[in-house]
């Protein structure tokens, strides 16, 4: 699966809730950064790491899939007590 299909394949419930809750996280620091205000370094230190922390989980739970049921051959021997008749 290449990287467009696996971001196109839908996305489980957890993985959407954390991608919902990195893009707040992404929003709230943007709107730190670029307040009209002078903020302390610190807060505008925090917003940075909040910017990174919401972009890293976004982009992380995109990528995110539901297993697909894989339809390979059961290996019968590993299967018993190990006896051959």
């Amino acid at each position: 699966m290449n990287l467009i299909n696996r971001i196109q394949a839908p996305t489980p419930t957890f993985f959407r809730k954390v991608r919902t809750i990195g893009l707040v996280l992404a929003a709230m620091s943007a709107s730190l950064l670029a307040a009209p205000v002078a903020l302390p370094a610190v807060v505008v230190q925090i917003a940075g790491y909040l910017a990174v922390a919401g972009s890293v989980a976004t982009a992380v739970a995109q990528t995110a899939t539901e297993d697909e049921p894989r339809n390979e051959p059961v290996n019968e021997e590993s299967y018993g007590n190990g006896d051959r008749e």
